[in-house]
């Protein structure tokens, strides 16, 4: 199932057109977070979802129903965390001087932008970008690195036990590193 913010998300009209259940759920619509959280947990919950997967979902969620999913809840976040965690991580990587700057995939904690890190792409910074070009570049990484990440997790390869993603073997005993993913570099660390 695709749960959209968003009634425009343009997730929810690819899942519909791949036949898959989508439900826009729009926080606005709730007299409060706990409300909101309540309905959107009943949701999850009566799909059963092995994994949530959050994308652009920008709301901070409460530490209960972070408990509720946790250890198979994971988010992408546009930064190499823990480096600038919450919103305007371009603008900030840009005016920090950073020379790389990238994308995390992560278990989802109670914190903001915090949890165990699975993996990383970083893509370099140029000395003429700006936070659009940088956007573009760091987007273009997270298209790769999310559904590899989540062919991982789908697959049994990454689990998160107690505070530490635990890695296993792969069937064909290959570095999920050696995916090539452009100019971006994958941070793969097991």
């Amino acid at each position: 199932m695709v749960i959209g913010g968003r009634a425009a998300a343009q997730g929810l009209a690819l899942a519909s057109a791949e036949g898959i259940a989508t439900q826009q759920l729009a926080h606005q619509d709730f007299a409060s977070r706990e409300a909101y959280e309540a309905e959107l947990a009943g949701l999850i919950d009566a799909h059963d979802p092995d994994w949530v997967v959050l994308a652009g979902f920008m709301r901070v969620l409460t530490p209960p129903f972070v408990a509720r999913h946790l250890g198979r809840m994971v988010n992408i976040h546009p930064s190499l965390l823990p480096s600038f965690p919450g919103l305007e991580t371009h603008r900030r990587a840009l005016a920090a001087g950073v020379k790389i700057h990238g994308a995390t995939v992560h278990f989802v904690s109670p914190g903001l932008d915090d949890g165990p890190i699975i993996a990383q792409a970083a893509v370099p910074v140029r000395p003429d970008d700006d936070e659009n070009t940088l956007a573009a570049r760091v987007l273009s990484a997270e298209h790769r690195l999310y559904p590899m990440v989540v062919r991982w997790l789908v697959d049994g390869r990454a689990r998160l036990l107690g505070d530490q993603v635990k890695w296993l073997p792969s069937p064909d005993g290959a570095d999920p590193a050696s995916s090539p993913t452009d100019d971006a570099q994958l941070i793969w660390c097991p």
